[in-house]
């Protein structure tokens, strides 16, 4: 499986996609400074905004998790539909499939209704479909940057716009195409945000049948907002930014073709969408009940700088690890991708001589989407387990995959995590889009959000507590005899628990790889 986590495992895709052809090579335009619009009192979220203010304080915003895929769904179609000025969308990957269309078509829509829409991918975006097949999407996303109320941008581009130069590029510029913009957000009308660990795909909201992910976004409405439009506008506006460029001669649309009135219709018939209703534009009932379910609290949303020079460090692992060593009593940390650093397991070491109890859960070798980084984490174990720290990883079978990831009536194969959450002394929490691993420490950039809000903090906390349980996660703890032991209640094990062989295979495989490429 190549995930669009850049590294070795993606090449024997790219190399096997120079046989499917060569695209035309487009001037790329440079494009003019843009700011995100102010927000303006006649927003849908504007009431609520006020209401948070006036009880709380104008630097106040209100937060909900969105934990199960179904809902966090939901509210970006929710954001989207509701939108009555603009639209600013930033993710790292944005498929072609299922899920990817639906938003797009929800975009288009607000567009045509007059919403201005700024869109910004990482460059990577535009040559995959999915997770698992790659295709050159320059030419359907010209066409949609043609609408007058769209415009997209793309990060650290690629010059040579076919396969073949594309592979060609990764070879002789690799240091500069092996930095990515990892970042995660939406943000609506300048009032209403969500940030976190979600790109946008099949497998992030419970549609994918192979396997579907276990994640969190945050959605937070009122100065928040504004604090990520800010991140938005430091990206929209990088030198490492460009126009997504332009095809050659305009092609016409069909009512056949991926765009079509045919393929929308033809998305809406998916078992799962008609079962969510997700063809429902009618958002009157759950804007309603908005305030009544924030919990409210101040923010500050991190993120690294677009361009840096290789000698200054990431910003938002310096932040996160600034909150993690300012518990008192307890940390809790559900991360998907772990391989941890000098700086992270001294701060591990500091927090257990302290006393302070920390609990992790991360991914198994089983759950695992990218065995890759599996492979370097392994020998992490038992020194983490010595700082006093107790290590928990996601069951591939997990009993919150029914009622939290996929969504009915399909059933995946398995489930992964992909949350990346911090919870201080249950009382502030971090959600974004860091992993703890070189690619996040060193060579993506990367966002997130730290809400000072015990409420919210709790609830995420409780939420903590029930993925580490027996029925969820796997408990790796030291045996008395030497060697590692994995518990839950399917068992004990004295080897990692993993879906096959060849899963097992691919694990020493990857050793073999610098752990510095994830």
């Amino acid at each position: 499986m190549c995930s669009p986590r850049f590294g070795p495992a993606c090449i024997p895709i790219l190399a096997a996609a120079l046989l499917a052809g060569c695209a035309a090579q487009p001037a790329w335009q440079k494009p003019p400074p843009g700011i995100a619009q102010a927000p303006r009192p006649d927003s849908p979220f504007a009431s609520t905004e006020t209401r948070i203010a006036t009880h709380h304080g104008a630097g106040s915003s209100g937060f909900d998790l969105l934990e199960r895929n179904d809902r966090a769904l939901q509210w970006r179609l929710a954001l989207i539909d509701s939108a009555r000025h603009s639209i600013d969308l930033q993710y790292y990957v944005w498929f072609g499939d299922t899920v990817g269309k639906l938003i797009m078509f929800r975009v288009i829509d607000a567009a045509d209704r007059g919403v201005k829409v700024r869109i910004l991918f990482d460059d990577l975006n535009t040559m995959l479909h999915d997770m698992t097949h790659v295709e050159l999407r320059d030419s359907l996303l010209a066409r949609i940057d043609r609408h007058p109320n769209i415009e997209i941008r793309v990060f650290n581009a690629w010059q040579e716009r076919s396969l073949a130069g594309r592979v060609f590029g990764t070879a002789t510029d690799f240091e500069r195409l092996n930095r990515r913009m990892h970042n995660k957000q939406m943000i609506v009308d300048n009032r209403a945000a969500i940030i976190g660990g979600r790109n946008l795909g099949d497998e992030y909201f419970g549609l994918n049948p192979d396997f579907n992910f276990h994640d969190l976004d945050v959605l937070g409405v009122g100065p928040v907002a504004r604090q990520a439009s800010q991140v938005f506008d430091r990206y929209w506006n990088s030198e490492w930014v460009r126009r997504i460029p332009k095809p050659e001669a305009a092609e016409a649309s069909s009512p056949d073709d991926e765009l079509g009135s045919r393929s929308r219709a033809e998305l809406m018939r998916h078992p799962s969408l008609q079962a969510l209703n997700a063809g429902s534009t009618d958002w009157d009932g759950p804007l309603a009940g908005l305030p009544a379910m924030l919990a409210v609290g101040a923010s500050q949303v991190h993120t690294d700088s677009p361009s840096r020079d290789a000698k200054v460090s990431n910003h938002t692992p310096e932040a996160f690890r600034a909150l993690m060593r300012s518990a008192r009593r307890e940390v809790l940390i559900t991360n998907a991708y772990i391989i941890p650093d000098t700086l992270f397991m001294d701060d591990l070491r500091e927090l257990g001589a302290r006393g302070v109890q920390v609990r992790i859960l991360t991914n198994s070798l089983a759950s695992h989407d990218v065995p890759a980084v599996n492979s370097h984490y392994q020998a992490w174990r038992e020194p983490i387990l010595a700082t006093g720290a107790r290590l928990h990883e996601l069951r591939a079978d997990a009993a919150v995959q029914g009622e939290f990831v996929d969504l009915p009536p399909l059933r995946a194969a398995f489930v992964g995590l992909h949350t990346k959450a911090m919870v201080i002394d249950r009382e502030r929490a971090f959600v974004g889009s860091m992993n703890l691993d070189p690619r996040s420490q060193i060579l993506n950039s990367e966002m997130g959000v730290i809400i000072d809000s015990p409420v919210l903090a709790d609830r995420l906390a409780r939420r903590m507590d029930r993925d580490m349980e027996a029925a969820n996660s796997w408990e790796v703890t030291r045996s008395p005899a030497g060697g590692l032991v994995w518990r839950s209640d399917a068992g004990e094990l004295t080897r990692q628990p993993a879906r096959s062989l060849w899963q097992r295979l691919e694990d020493m495989v990857f050793k073999l790889f610098p752990p510095s490429l994830y």
